[in-house]
């Protein structure tokens, strides 16, 4: 959600920041800008839309030159997108330029005593007072300046600014959003994602919360708000630049589905060693299990999906009850959290900020608290007592896929080996999930072998105005992931019920040539999902069945005769089915989303990384 990135050193910098902000775009944004110092003044450049339009900008004005400068996409919070709203953002007399990524929520007192003191503003967003506020307070000691602002600020943030009457430097803070530096030789980089700088270095330093650094094309100190120096350890990024390009792909997200078997076979391969499944990095003793009165799978989004098949796994192996919770509704409703609860979070970024501050809330409360996290040292990955990193390596789509798979992986996992620690399960069923497991990545890849058919279906459903998932009990849950893919990148209207709640009012949206999408891969339900499909196709919806071929086979119920199109999956034991059902799924909305001519990677008004609540 936004995108930051900052340059100095030797090369010149607009070409270099608007590379940066390129591979940024899949964060979502509506305008874009950058702010380079010429070697006397700080010039600006900014708009709203996509940054082919900010190049016409810059190449209708004569362009900036410079090597020192930042950049910004913006993702719409206080204001509407606009070329006034778009950052950088600048003081009144042009001494400072500020990106801002975050909500500053006491911006509008501030901007009040501002405008009291003289200071006249432009734009309607709560970033233009750290520019205003950095210029009052400014004494010509930059970090004392950021200091004293950074105390008077509420919410979240991480900041990159450049002050005109210090241009050799630049400054980045931040409070629960990422900012990371990179180090290269004579020239030094920010940004809010490794992805805009790991063609130039794979040298980094994350900062923590209320950290400052001073950046200099030779140097980089970094402060804690004492002004304390704070001793960083540069890490190595240990991915390459294909990892963050199409590689012949027409679409980043038709890459990354494409890449579900590596990312499910490499995180459950760092689990499994010798058919036992392992963690080296915490231990859940059978004592401690015993003790558990309660999980709660706390996530977002299709990490909330992943959250429930959490639940029937739990429920089913462990024998434990479990919650399911939408972060942003968590610490709103006084749950009911202790020391024996066990909070698993699950955030693909691990910067979610309506998750974090979940995490937050159950720490407070005495809670253990697990993460399943695909980046290491983001922030809820740091807070965690334990972390699970899932190993599907960068994911630029907006709309997961891979990333999803993975998380999928981790709760497999999780739940087996909880099972197998308070002997939940027998031997022999730890021993067939063992076997199921490791045979995963092989039965996702040949779903593929159904690709060129699931294209063809698409080109002539690609313009239903409503379409509807069904499901019972897993097939549920994939539903609605399989509903969300389909609204997030194709823009049709879809939902998802369980099978069961159709009668239950949602039959009544059913008439002629309504488009069903129907999963079939729980096999002591296939009786009671053939019902429900018999219900819709008798008030003239179309079907289209996913469904393994174990059911196929076994059919009593005559169902290709019943659906108007069926998808036929490769089988797979019930407890995994959502790795290998949603498959199909993805590349629907994929093709659907295509023919439909979508901006797939980069759907409108979504951002990869919600980092603002």
């Amino acid at each position: 959600m936004c995108g930051i990135i900052g340059y100095i050193g030797n090369e010149e910098a607009t070409e270099l920041l608007l590379n940066g902000l390129e591979k940024l775009e899949y964060r979502g944004y509506d305008s874009a800008g950058l702010a380079v110092f010429d070697g006397r003044n700080l010039k600006v450049a900014k708009s709203k839309g996509r940054l082919k339009v900010l190049r016409e900008v810059l190449k209708n004005n004569g362009g900036l030159k410079g090597k020192a400068g930042i950049g910004h996409t913006r993702w719409a919070t206080h204001g509407k997108p606009s070329d006034e709203n778009s950052h950088p953002h600048v003081s009144t007399l042009r001494k400072f330029a500020v990106v801002h990524n975050g909500i500053i929520e006491n911006y509008l007192s501030i901007k009040n005593f501002l405008i009291s003191k003289g200071k006249k503003f432009s734009s309607e967003t709560d970033t233009e007072v750290i520019a205003q506020l950095l210029e009052y307070y400014d004494n010509g000691n930059t970090l004392d300046t950021v200091v004293k602002v950074l105390n008077d600020i509420k919410g979240s943030y991480a900041i990159g600014i450049i002050y005109e009457d210090n241009p050799e430097e630049i400054i980045a803070a931040k409070k629960d959003n990422p900012l990371i530096i990179g180090i290269g030789e004579n020239e030094n980089f920010i940004t809010s994602d490794v992805t805009a700088i790991v063609s130039k270095t794979k040298n980094i330093v994350r900062l923590k919360d209320s950290e400052i650094a001073v950046i200099k094309s030779d140097d980089v100190i970094i402060y804690d708000m004492n002004k304390n120096f704070v001793k960083k350890e540069i890490k190595v990024i240990d991915w390459n630049i294909d990892s963050a390009e199409k590689c012949g792909y027409d679409h980043f997200m038709l890459k990354e589905i494409m890449e579900q078997p590596k990312a499910v076979k490499d995180t459950i391969c760092s689990k499994i060693k010798e058919n036992e499944i392992f963690f080296d990095k915490f231990l859940f003793s059978k004592e401690y299990l015993e003790k558990i009165n309660k999980i709660f799978i706390i996530a977002c989004g299709s990490a909330y999906h992943v959250g429930y098949v959490g639940k029937y796994l739990f429920e089913k192996l462990f024998k434990k009850p479990v919650e399911v919770d939408i972060a942003s509704e968590f610490r709103y409703r006084d749950p009911i959290v202790d020391k024996n609860s066990l909070v698993i979070l699950i955030s693909q970024s691990g910067e979610t900020a309506d998750t974090l501050a979940a995490l937050r809330k159950s720490k407070q409360l005495g809670a253990r608290t697990l993460s399943i996290v695909n980046v290491i040292g983001s922030s809820i990955a740091t807070e965690s007592d334990d972390v699970f990193h899932t190993r599907a390596g960068p994911e630029i789509a907006v709309a997961t896929t891979k990333a999803y798979s993975a998380q999928l992986c981790a709760i497999y996992l999780l739940a087996i080996y909880f099972s197998r620690k308070l002997n939940t399960i027998s031997l022999k069923k730890y021993n067939y999930f063992i076997k199921e497991l490791i045979y995963l990545p092989e039965k996702i890849s040949k779903v593929f072998n159904i690709t060129e058919q699931i294209r063809n279906f698409s080109k002539n459903f690609y313009q239903a105005k409503n379409v509807f998932f069904i499901g019972r009990n897993l097939d549920y849950v994939v539903s609605l992931e399989g509903s969300l893919k389909l609204k997030e990148i194709s823009y049709i209207h879809a939902e998802a019920y369980a099978a069961g709640e159709l009668k239950h009012g949602t039959i009544s949206l059913i008439e002629n040539n309504t488009l069903i999408v129907a999963t079939l891969t729980q096999k002591s339900l296939v009786g009671k999902t053939v019902s429900n499909i018999k219900e819709v196709k008798a008030r003239g919806a179309i079907v289209l069945l996913v469904v393994t071929k174990e059911v196929l086979l076994k059919d009593e119920h005559n169902l290709k005769n019943i659906c108007d199109f069926v998808f036929i999956l490769p089988d797979i034991c019930d407890e995994m089915s959502p790795s290998v059902s949603v498959v199909p799924l993805q590349l629907l909305s994929y093709y659907i989303a295509l023919m439909r001519g979508c901006d797939i990677d980069k759907p409108r008004n979504l951002a990869k990384s919600v980092t603002v609540e």
